[in-house]
C-alpha cells in the first residue's frame, strides 16, 4: 500500500502521544536486503496476470472483507494492494464509500490492539494503498470508518523499503493487523502470494507477540514505548562499543607510532658508533 501504517513515513500524520512518540525514534536497521526481500516480476506478472502458486495457504478462505482505497501512487508491477486484487483476495473501495471494519491509516489516533479481533472477524479490514512521498494528496477526510487504527512500531521487509521502521506496504500492513489480532492464517494467505512475504514474520515475530500480550489499546502503546527503548539502549549501547573500538585502535597506531619514533632515535647512534669504530681502525 503505498503505505499506511503508523508511519516515520512522511512523519507523523496520527495526533497524540502515539505518534509523536513514533516520530522521535529512528532506528538504523540496516540496508542490506536478504535475496528473500526481492520480490522477482515475472512476466505474467507484468502483464496483469495472476500468477500460479501452490502452498498450505491455497486452503485458506478469508471469509471477513478485506480491502483498500487505492489512489494509484505506485508502480502497478510492485504495488502489493493490486497484486492481491489481481489474486482476488482484496476489494477497492470509492472515495467516500463507508468502510464499517479496521481501517489501517496514518490518519488513526490509536494502535490496533487485540481487542479489536471482534471487529475485524465481522466487520474486516482495510487500508489506504498510497505513496509515502504523496500523503499530502490523499484525501483522509474522504476515507471513512468509525475505526481508525494505526500500527504499532514494525519493520518493513518488502523490496522498496526494507529494513525501515513504519513503512510497511499494504500486504505487510494487512497481515500485521491479522497477526495482532491473532488471525495468523489470513495473514500468511495475503503473504503467500510474495515471494518475500515469509520474511515479515521472521522480522517481526517478536514484535508482534509482544503486542498480543496487551489487552488494550494503551497497553499497545506502553508496549510499545517500552520496545523502543529497549531499541534505543541498545542502539547506545553499539555506538558506545563503537567509540571505543576506534579509540582502541586509535590508541595501537599512536603505540605504534611512538615505537617507530624510539628506533629511528636510536639509529642514527648506532650509525655514529659504527663511523666511530671504523675511524678508530683506520688510526
Amino acid at each position: 500500500m503505498g503505505r499506511k501504517n503508523p508511519p516515520e513515513r512522511g512523519r507523523s500524520r496520527g495526533k497524540g502521544k502515539f505518534s509523536s512518540r513514533r516520530d522521535r525514534f529512528v532506528d538504523d536497521y540496516g540496508d542490506v536486503r536478504p535475496d528473500s526481500a526481492v520480490d522477482v516480476i515475472h512476466d505474467d506478472e507484468a502483464e496483469g496476470l495472476p500468477d500460479e502458486e501452490t502452498s498450505e495457504t491455497d486452503e485458506v478462505v478469508i471469509p471477513m472483507p478485506v480491502a483498500m482505497w487505492d489512489f494509484d501512487h505506485c508502480d502497478p508491477r510492485r504495488c502489493s494492494g493490486k497484486k492481491l486484487a489481481r489474486h482476488g483476495l482484496i476489494k477497492e473501495l470509492r472515495v467516500g464509500q463507508r468502510f464499517r471494519g479496521v481501517v489501517v491509516t496514518p490518519q488513526g489516533t490509536q494502535p490496533i490492539s487485540p481487542s479489536d479481533k471482534s471487529i475485524i472477524e465481522e466487520c474486516g479490514v482495510a487500508v489506504v494503498e498510497c505513496s509515502w512521498a504523496r500523503l499530502d494528496d490523499v484525501p483522509f477526510s474522504k476515507i471513512r470508518s468509525p475505526h481508525e487504527r494505526l500500527l504499532p512500531y514494525l519493520v518493513a521487509t518488502n523490496p522498496v523499503n526494507y529494513g525501515r521502521p513504519w513503512k510497511l506496504n499494504c500486504v505487510e500492513a494487512l497481515a500485521a493487523a491479522f497477526y495482532i489480532v491473532s488471525l495468523d492464517a489470513y495473514a500468511e494467505k495475503l503473504l503467500s502470494k510474495f515471494s518475500w512475504g515469509h520474511s515479515f514474520w521472521t522480522v517481526n515475530g517478536d514484535l508482534i507477540k509482544r503486542y498480543r500480550m496487551c489487552a488494550t489499546t494503551e497497553e499497545v502503546i506502553r508496549m510499545q514505548e517500552t520496545i523502543i527503548n529497549e531499541l534505543e539502549e541498545e542502539n547506545s549501547a553499539r555506538q558506545r562499543q563503537r567509540e571505543l573500538d576506534e579509540l582502541d585502535s586509535s590508541q595501537g597506531l599512536l603505540i605504534q607510532n611512538m615505537n617507530h619514533q624510539h628506533l629511528n632515535s636510536i639509529q642514527p647512534r648506532n650509525v655514529r658508533y659504527a663511523e666511530e669504530g671504523a675511524e678508530s681502525d683506520e688510526h
